[in-house]
């Protein structure tokens, strides 16, 4: 599941997510939650919803 690119705010560019797997918050949103493959990071990216 490490195929979602996310922002690294410190690296400051869009990298690919290493670890990534999908979670839902408390408010019921899906998304990919991964760590930045340079610095090591936490990433997070919402993903669409499922209807």
């Amino acid at each position: 599941m490490g195929d979602y690119e996310a922002y690294c705010v410190k690296c400051k560019a869009k990298k690919e997510m290493k670890e990534g797997k999908i979670v839902t918050n408390e408010k019921g949103r899906r998304m990919a939650k991964g760590v930045c493959p340079e610095c090591g990071t936490k990433m997070t990216k919402f993903l669409k919803s499922i209807k």
